[in-house]
């Protein structure tokens, strides 16, 4: 007797005989191809019209059910043993016959706690050697967690002959509070990565390297450098960046009442604060404000020659060759001027913007030297004064620069 065909399977087709076809079939499961793949045929498979049900046995003959053995013959239940033959349980051996726990060795036999290398005897070196001897803070950078100022990196000085790094020499003072613990309070990182930066010989008290962890020092007479970056610690000193609106004056008070820097303090205005520097009234960008009197000398005295960055831009096509005159030199009538830099941003029908450079302070330099090129500004705005950027800061605005940026333009003008 043979079994109906399917709904749909297509064996009732024109031309077939259903008996005939489900005969063959068995035949050709029972020593075809699949069966020679498989190490032998499927008795009682559904293929074969064996009913599917609860107690149907599976492919293996073997009873499905709560008790059913599994494929390798195994009891299939909660004390049943894994392939291995092993009890199943919470003290049950791994595969390598190791008993499973808190005390369990690795796979390959090393004790797994908290005092165990990780990885086996083939990476059990310590972690620093295997990174060239580096601590997990080395390389850490001085104010990373700042908003500002966190791509200015360490500062590159001219470096003077020094004597090698000493530990409690002429630095020490045993009244002072530890160098770590000034670095911190400065917010240059947590104590810990400081003592690593001290070890790392990345810290000068007074342009001497420290290696010693027990240096103290004074905070109000020491100059302190971590990466070149001098730390700050005077609280009472401000930074302040301005990007200043085309229309206003570089003034805090102006006579004829026209819109001056004051304006723009609101809550700052008990404060005494210098601008470095001067910006015509025609011109936008960066000023900076403070109450360092020594660092705004400095920054304006053409000795130290802070860079300034401008983008000018003015009626073209401009000639070839107007660059390298710039940086060669013009005649001006207070004498010869030129740049350090000089390269073509973007160019418009009738328009072009060129980012120059120069450390000039000379009074409106930069629209001086374009008239006498033939090329009036249109528009001139100061992106950039020494390390500091004027960025996405908006126009009016007055935000304080982070350590990092002033630790930067500190060393800038040696100080």
């Amino acid at each position: 007797m043979t079994q109906a065909p399917r709904s749909g399977s297509g064996r009732n087709r024109a031309g077939r005989n259903p008996a005939t076809d489900s005969a063959g079939k068995s035949g050709r499961d029972a020593g075809g191809a699949k069966s020679a793949r498989t190490g032998g045929g499927f008795a009682g498979s559904k293929s074969a019209g064996a009913p599917r049900g609860a107690g149907a046995p599976k492919r293996d003959g073997a009873p499905r059910g709560a008790g059913a053995p599994k494929r390798d013959g195994a009891s299939w239940g909660a004390g049943a043993p894994k392939r291995d033959g092993a009890p199943r349980g919470a003290g049950a051996p791994k595969r390598d016959g190791a008993p499973r726990g808190a005390g369990a060795p690795k796979r390959d036999g090393a004790p797994r706690g908290a005092d165990a290398p990780k990885g086996g005897a083939s990476k059990g070196a310590p972690k620093a050697a295997r990174s060239g001897q580096r601590g997990a803070s080395a390389g850490a950078a001085p104010f990373g967690k700042e908003r500002f100022g966190r791509n200015l990196g360490a500062v590159h000085r001219p470096r003077r002959p020094k004597a090698p790094p000493v530990d409690r020499l002429d630095v020490h003072n045993p009244e002072g509070v530890r160098l770590q613990k000034i670095m911190a309070s400065a917010g240059v990182a947590s104590r810990r990565v400081c003592e690593d930066m001290i070890r790392d010989g990345r810290v000068e008290v007074d342009g001497t390297i420290v290696t010693d962890l027990g240096v103290r020092v004074d905070p109000s007479s020491a100059a302190i450098h971590v990466d070149g970056i001098r730390l700050q610690l005077n609280e009472t000193m401000v930074y302040y960046a301005f990007n200043k609106p085309k229309g206003v004056v570089s003034t805090m008070e102006d006579p004829e009442g026209r819109p001056c820097i004051s304006d723009f303090l609101k809550n700052r205005k008990g404060e005494r604060l210098f601008h470095i520097g001067r910006l015509d009234a025609a011109t936008e960008g960066l000023l900076l404000l403070t109450n360092d009197g020594e660092l705004t000398n400095r920054l304006t005295h053409p000795s130290f020659e802070v860079p300034k960055t401008y983008l000018v831009q003015v009626r073209g096509p401009m000639a070839h060759g107007i660059g390298a005159q710039m940086k060669e030199g013009i005649e001006l009538e207070d004498g010869i001027a030129s740049v350090d830099s000089f390269k073509l941003v973007d160019s418009t029908p009738g328009h072009v913007l060129v980012e120059v450079v120069l450390h000039s302070g000379r009074n409106r330099v930069v629209r001086r030297l374009f008239d006498a090129v033939g090329h009036p500004v249109e528009r001139l705005v100061r992106t950039q004064f020494g390390p500091i950027r004027v960025g996405d800061q908006r126009q009016g605005s007055i935000r304080v620069l982070g350590r990092q940026e002033v630790g930067h333009l500190l060393a800038a003008v040696e100080m």
